[in-house]
C-alpha cells in the first residue's frame, strides 16, 4: 500500500532508486562531510535508532537525558612575563662606542695602541670621555687634588686604574656576602678600558630612544637606516649630530622605520642639544640630581632610561635604579628571600618593596652603580651586551 504524501514528507527525505524488477528503493543520504556537528545529541541519538531497524517500541522511546552542549573552557595562556631589565640589546645600542679606533689597549701583545691613561676618578662625577658634535673628545676636568665631593674634607686620590678595586673593597667590608659574587664576575664597565671608551651623549640617548619596544636586531636595522639617511661626511662622530638631526623633517627621520613618535622624540633630544639646553659640559660636571632633571625632562626619555645612560654611558658610580626588575630580583635572592615563591606574586614589588630596597642599597654608596650590577649578575641577569659594546 502506497504511503500517503503527509507522511512522506514528515519522513526525513531520501533519494529513490529504480531497480529491475520494477520496485522502488530508498538510498541513504549521502554522507555529510566530516566538520562541525550541526545536530543535537538527541536527533543523533533518535536517527540512530531508527536506522539500525529497532522495534517501533524502542523507536518511540525518549532519548537518554543529554547535558547542555557547553563551551568548553580553555585555560588562558600564561601571560608573558616582560623581559626583565636591562635589556642587554638596548644598553649595548646605547653604550655603543661613537669612536672608529679604540682609545685604550686591547692588551694583545702586537697591539700598538698605548694602555689607557691614569686619570683621575670620581663617584659622583661623569668618568666616561665625552665627544662633543663636532668629533673633538672631553675629557672629565676635576683633579684628584680636589675635596671629594663623596666625602668632604678628604683629599681624592682615586684613578681610573684604582676606582673599581676601591669601589670592590667598599662593597665587601659593608657585606661580605658578596665576596664571592665579586671574585667570579669581573666588572668591565668600571674597569680601565670600559671608562677608557669615548660616549657620545646625542648617540647614546638617542639609540636608546631607538631600542624602545623592540627586539634588538630591529632596534640595530632602525639605527643603521637612521645614519645612512645623513651624508657621512656631516657626522664627525659616525652619528648625525644634533643641529643636523633637528633640522630634519618627521617625515625623512620616519623613512629609517621609526615610529611617528619615536621621530618626534629624537628630532626633540636633537634641539635640546642644539639649543643648548643639554651640554656636555653639564653632563661631564653636573650633580648627579641635575643630570636626571634635565635628562627626564626630555620627551621620550624615561627614568629607567636615564639611569643607564648615567651609569653606563656616563660612568656614574653612585646610581640606582629601583623600577628595574633584575635589580630587585637579585637583592631579594641576595638577602635570603625565596625568589622563585615571590615569582607568581602580582605588582610592581613583587620581590621587594622600593623602600626596602632603598634602604639596603644606601649602605653601599657613594658605589651603587657597582653593587647594582652584582645584583644583575647574582639571579644570572645576561649582560654581556654592557661588557662588550659593539
Amino acid at each position: 500500500m502506497s504511503v500517503r504524501r503527509s507522511a512522506r514528507v514528515q519522513a526525513k527525505p531520501v533519494a529513490e532508486i529504480d531497480i529491475p524488477n520494477g520496485h522502488v528503493a530508498e538510498a541513504a543520504a549521502p554522507a555529510k562531510k566530516r566538520g562541525r556537528k550541526s545536530k543535537s545529541t538527541e536527533d543523533i541519538a533518535t536517527n540512530a535508532i531508527a536506522q539500525d531497524g529497532a522495534s517501533a517500541d524502542a523507536a518511540a522511546m525518549p532519548p537518554p537525558p543529554t547535558t547542555p552542549n557547553k563551551r568548553r573552557k580553555v585555560a588562558k595562556e600564561e601571560t608573558k612575563v616582560p623581559p626583565i631589565t636591562p635589556t642587554p640589546s638596548a644598553i649595548g645600542l646605547m653604550t655603543s662606542n661613537s669612536v672608529l679606533k679604540p682609545t685604550y689597549s686591547t692588551g694583545d701583545i702586537d697591539d700598538p695602541t698605548p694602555p689607557p691613561p691614569d686619570r683621575p676618578a670620581e663617584p659622583h662625577h661623569t668618568n666616561a670621555t665625552l665627544a662633543t658634535p663636532g668629533g673633538t673628545q672631553v675629557y672629565p676636568v676635576y683633579s684628584n687634588f680636589e675635596d671629594s665631593p663623596s666625602k668632604p674634607g678628604v683629599r681624592s686620590t682615586t684613578t681610573t686604574k684604582s676606582l673599581l678595586d676601591e669601589a670592590c673593597a667598599h662593597l665587601i667590608e659593608v657585606d661580605a656576602k658578596l665576596k664571592p659574587v665579586i671574585e667570579k664576575h669581573h666588572c668591565r664597565v668600571f674597569a680601565p678600558d670600559g671608562l677608557a671608551e669615548t660616549i657620545d651623549a646625542f648617540r647614546s640617548l638617542a639609540s636608546g630612544i631607538i631600542s624602545q619596544q623592540v627586539s634588538g636586531a630591529a632596534a640595530k636595522s632602525i639605527k643603521n637606516k637612521f645614519v645612512a639617511l645623513f651624508p657621512s661626511a656631516e657626522c664627525p662622530t659616525g652619528f648625525p649630530p644634533p643641529k643636523l638631526v633637528s633640522e630634519t623633517t618627521i617625515v625623512r627621520l620616519r623613512e629609517a622605520g621609526l615610529s611617528q613618535r619615536k621621530a618626534e622624540y629624537i628630532q626633540g633630544l636633537a634641539q635640546k642639544f642644539a639649543l643648548g639646553d643639554l651640554t656636555v659640559d653639564m653632563l661631564m660636571n653636573g650633580s648627579d640630581e641635575e643630570v636626571m632633571e634635565k635628562l627626564v625632562a626630555v620627551r621620550g626619555l624615561g627614568k629607567w632610561s636615564v639611569e643607564m645612560f648615567m651609569c653606563f654611558g656616563l660612568k656614574r658610580m653612585d646610581v640606582f635604579s629601583t623600577g628595574d626588575l633584575g635589580v630587585q630580583r637579585g637583592m631579594a635572592a641576595f638577602v635570603g628571600k625565596d625568589v622563585a615563591k615571590l615569582k607568581g606574586k602580582g605588582g610592581k614589588w613583587k620581590y621587594m618593596s622600593e623602600k626596602d630596597m632603598l634602604e639596603l642599597s644606601e649602605k653601599f654608596s657613594p658605589y651603587r652603580s657597582l653593587f647594582m650590577w652584582y645584583m644583575w649578575r647574582i639571579e644570572d641577569v645576561e649582560t654581556d651586551a654592557l661588557e662588550n659594546n659593539a
